[in-house]
Formats: C-alpha cells, structure tokens, sequence
C-alpha cells in the first residue's frame, strides 16, 4: 500500500481494543492490521495549513500557518489556559467560533494515564480526548455550562493534583489501575465551598457532580518500549520500522515513536 498527501491527526474508536485510522489526504487508513507490519513514512518537505491551505515553512499550534494561528480563536490562548477566556470581554477573535466550541457543556475529568491527572473536555469530544492523551482509565467528575467555567474549575482541582501527563513514562507500559471514583469523592469534599464560589460568580445553577461509570480504554500494543527515543519529520525525512502499537496520538516504532497529532499539516508518502 502506498499513499501520498498531508497527515491529520489519528481518528480513533474506543472498541476493544482501540481502532486507529490515519488520515493522508483524502485516504483513511485503518492502522490496527499493520501492527506487526513494516511502515515508512516519507516526508515530501511541504507543510500545507489545515485552515487555509496555504503552503507555510513552519507548522504553529499544529498544523496552521503563521497568520491563521494569529486570527483563529482555536489558537488564541484560552484554548489551552480556558481561566483566560475573554468572550464576555467582547474581544473574542471569533465570536461564532466560540458560541459553538466554547459556550457549550465542558467536564471536568480524572484520568490515569503515567498516574492520575485532571483535564478538561467539551462534552463532545468524551472518550476521544482520553484515548488521544493515552488514559487507560477516565472518570468525569463535573460538568460545567461554559469552557470559562471549566477553566476556574480546573485551576481549583490542579491544587491537589497534577495536569499533565509524562508522556514518556506514558509510552513504557500500562499504568497500575487507580480508583478514580475515591479520588473524585475526595475532592466533591474537598474542594466543595470553593466550587460553590464558582458557581454563584455565574449565578448558580451553572456546576454540576457527575457520577458516571468509569471508562477503562484498550490500546493496541504488541510491546512497549524499554527507553522511550522520539522520532521527527523536522529532523529526518524518512521515519520507518515494524508498528508495534498505538497509543494516544503515537505510532511506536520498533526504532521509536512518533507524535503523529505534532505533524499534522505535513504532506508524506505512507508506505504499509
């Protein structure tokens, strides 16, 4: 198999276990019956913007040119610190955008990925951001009206626990199973009159407990990696080897992994 066109970050399907499919231009090609195979991917030297089209020399906020990660409100700032949304502010660089992506039911939620962290994910996007951040477990413990209000609520939680994931240490194996559901009893304790604070600031009615089931996610991996070696299309124009899983947004090499989602805008020949 052999096709040619610019990557987009890997569409997944949360069955068991996880179903990959990359897109190359117009292709999508299912991942899952080539671990075990050898793959190689060619980097043509082109990075088109997924927004525009245009060609541009450096991908920003993977995958947009340099003057679309200045005008788009997907790249602004509060899509990745949402406590700096400045909507209500009226300087919104895209109003619209943010009626549909922003003023929409976000969660808060617990995952286990190199141990336990807090996120947040517009209700939309459940389980794809856990499988893309590679959790093997995944727990929503609140949700909110807005993105603003999951972004305060949020910075309350990063107080007792991290917000980041070592994505090394993620890479290397299965983490040990947590109990998610007593970290999140712990917190709806903890941090109960500061959550109230919250959600009177927006006149109440606005926070929500969720108590929902917890979501354990399956990834395709033959064998992890005893060390962890990064592999690049900024160094290198070729990244080759035998697919020995998938997890999260990485292909893992027998010769070392790739952060596909990092590429994204890249055009490339896969070879399968």
């Amino acid at each position: 198999m052999q096709v040619v066109g610019n990557l987009e970050k890997m569409r997944s399907f949360n069955e068991k276990p996880v179903q990959y499919y990359l897109p190359v231009g117009e292709e999508s090609i299912h991942l899952n019956p080539f671990i075990g195979k050898h793959i190689k991917i060619l980097y043509a030297g082109n990075i088109h913007c997924t927004h525009c089209g245009r060609k541009t020399k450096k991908s920003f906020n993977q995958g947009y040119c340099y003057p679309c990660s200045q005008r788009l409100a997907a790249c602004d700032i509060c899509i990745v610190r949402p406590e700096k949304c400045h909507y209500d502010n009226g300087t919104c660089r895209e109003p619209e955008w943010a009626q549909a992506h922003c003023m929409q039911p976000h969660f808060v939620y617990l995952s286990n990925t190199s141990g336990i962290k807090v996120g947040i994910t517009r209700q939309s996007q459940i389980p794809t951001r856990w499988i893309d951040q590679g959790a093997s477990q995944a727990l929503a413990i609140y949700k909110t009206r807005t993105r603003f209000q999951v972004g305060l609520l949020e910075m309350v939680i990063k107080q007792h626990m991290a917000d980041k994931t070592n994505w090394q240490r993620m890479l290397k194996g299965e983490p040990e199973a947590i109990d998610l559901v007593q970290h999140r009893d712990f917190l709806f304790n903890e941090i109960a009159a500061e959550v109230a604070e919250i959600d009177m600031r927006f006149g109440g009615d606005q926070i929500f407990q969720v108590e929902e089931d917890l979501t354990v996610i399956d990834f395709p991996v033959e064998r992890y990696p005893q060390k962890v070696s990064s592999l690049s299309l900024d160094k290198t124009d070729l990244v080759e080897g035998i697919l020995e899983g998938i997890k999260g947004q990485y292909l893992i090499f027998d010769t070392g992994v790739i952060n596909v989602r990092k590429f994204t805008g890249y055009e490339i020949q896969l070879e399968a």
